[in-house]
């Protein structure tokens, strides 16, 4: 399969990594390909613009900061359109941590997914605590089911479906909560 992977930071990283793995054709949508601190990626993908990582894909991974994604769908929405888009964004300072309103917006014909956004990259890059299986919660498109059921088992955790986009708001709750009490305690 062709994954474009939105943002090569920690998440969209180690994400692409596991899917090249896995046998996957990954590309990295960077603003500055040429940039030294995607060196470490070369070897697992392409790293490319983000015009260019868009092409002939099947899923695009959006690992970009939340903030980011309104220019980002302005920009590049309809090439959105037939393909699974997986919002793993984070809006923390709004109260809408995901972005799905504005993707569906400017890609009404896009499958679209809310899924890694309610674990730390740590988690997915060594994905068991005490010998078990992290589960992954997630929601989206029926339509997008299998395959996102398989790219989350690639990652090492274990999906758990929680039904199409209104479940988003259940999953931003994890996220808060994940931020707030696990990850910032007071």
């Amino acid at each position: 399969m062709k994954i474009a992977v939105i943002g090569a930071g920690n998440i969209g990283g180690t994400l692409g990594k596991k899917w090249a793995s896995a046998g996957h054709e990954v590309g990295f949508g960077v603003r500055n390909p040429a940039d030294a601190k995607f060196d470490a990626l070369r070897s697992v993908g392409k790293i490319v613009s983000v015009a260019d990582a868009l092409q002939n894909v099947e899923v695009v991974l959006l690992s970009m900061s939340g903030g980011a994604v309104a220019e980002f769908a302005e920009q590049f929405g309809a090439r959105l359109n037939g393909k699974i888009v997986i919002d793993a964004t984070n809006n923390v300072r709004s109260p809408e941590m995901n972005n799905l309103a504005l993707l569906k917006e400017k890609a009404p014909q896009a499958l679209l997914v809310r899924a890694f956004s309610s674990l730390g990259w740590e988690n997915f890059a060594q994905p068991t605590i005490n010998g078990e299986t992290i589960d992954l919660f997630y929601c989206g498109a029926k339509d997008a089911r299998n395959i996102s059921d398989q790219l989350v088992q690639e990652i090492g955790v274990h999906p758990v479906y929680l039904g199409d986009l209104d479940a988003a708001p259940i999953i931003d709750h994890l996220t808060r909560l994940w931020f707030i009490t696990l990850v910032s305690p007071k």
